[in-house]
């Protein structure tokens, strides 16, 4: 190439040379917020996972020590690492199930679909710190309206947020109830297949489950792979929530010299975001926290990875 672009003449190569400024000068933006945005806090973290750095000293090499204090010492780790992935398998795949069907009612709904598109979508708005607190209140054991609603039922009246066993799926709860986001963008695809393959379809003698299943999941498969994909990435980095609804169910909602235990109850929502707050902000031991940031990077690209690994598989089989 380079013998070629060599014997190019002089007015071809300064107009090569216009266009390959001209392209960079455009992709410009991206790169620089590439650099600064990803690559070099990427680079960094990395780096500092083998330094031993408060923050405030320089950092010295310590080699694989940081590294081994988590995995093997730390005794919080797997339990936030397990904590984390049961909220990924569980919470994003309710997610996904309870947006998609919202989705679906709503789009065979004949009278006021806008209405109820609006009271879905409008829990999405609300500040996380705000719903979480409110949920947290609903849901209290003691004198919450639903475990009252349940008493009255005769139905088991749970711990929620207080019991170990029911925090995480108390939290999944106000994840679904905050749906409205995927609702939208499903209802979106779903009002985009194609009427004629309904027809056809029908024509053939298909049942409702048929029609959803040959029909209208194979034309919105993309935007459930989107969905799928970005709860994923969104569930890595769960905190807010969790560490709120702990702090309210604990009773330490703020103020200084409260001691408050992370993950309350009995570790039950501590994950690995709040683990990196921890160790990075209030221990001081950012090369630790940089290794906790490491593996939640590599583990949100290797379940993208896979995720896009299936969905191409399930292409070629088509």
């Amino acid at each position: 190439m380079a013998v070629l672009s060599s014997s190019l003449p002089p007015v071809l190569r300064r107009k090569r040379r216009r266009e390959r400024a001209r392209t960079l000068a455009f992709l410009s933006p991206w790169l620089v917020g590439f650099g600064v945005f990803f690559a070099y806090p990427l680079v960094s973290t990395v780096y500092f996972s083998f330094m031993r750095y408060d923050g405030f000293a320089p950092p010295t090499f310590t080699g694989l020590k940081n590294w081994d204090y988590v995995l093997t010492k730390y005794p919080f780790f797997w339990q936030g690492l397990g904590n984390t992935l049961w909220l990924v398998a569980v919470m994003v795949t309710l997610r996904v199930a309870f947006g998609l069907g919202i989705g679906l009612l709503i789009t065979k709904v004949r009278t006021g679909a806008g209405f109820f598109r609006t009271a879905f979508y409008l829990p999405y708005l609300a500040p996380p710190v705000a719903a979480t607190m409110a949920f947290a209140f609903l849901l209290n054991p003691g004198t919450g309206p639903v475990n009252h609603l349940l008493g009255e039922l005769g139905l088991p009246q749970p711990g929620w947020f207080t019991d170990p066993a029911w925090s995480k799926p108390a939290l999944t709860l106000l994840a679904m109830w905050g749906v409205g986001d995927l609702m939208v963008i499903f209802m979106a695809a779903l009002l985009d297949v194609p009427r004629e393959q309904y027809e056809a379809a029908e024509l053939d003698g298909a049942g409702s489950w048929q029609k959803f299943r040959y029909v209208t999941f194979p034309n919105i498969t993309p935007i459930v792979l989107f969905a799928v994909v970005t709860g994923v990435i969104q569930t890595m980095q769960y905190y807010t929530q969790a560490i709120v609804a702990g702090k309210v169910a604990s009773g330490v909602i703020g103020g200084s010299g409260q001691q408050f235990e992370p993950g309350y109850p009995h570790g039950s929502t501590w994950t690995l975001p709040q683990m990196v707050y921890s160790l990075g902000f209030q221990r001081f031991d950012t090369g630790s926290a940089c290794v906790v940031a490491v593996i939640l990077f590599a583990l949100s690209m290797a379940f993208t990875s896979l995720l896009l690994r299936r969905r191409a598989g399930f292409l070629n089989e088509e």
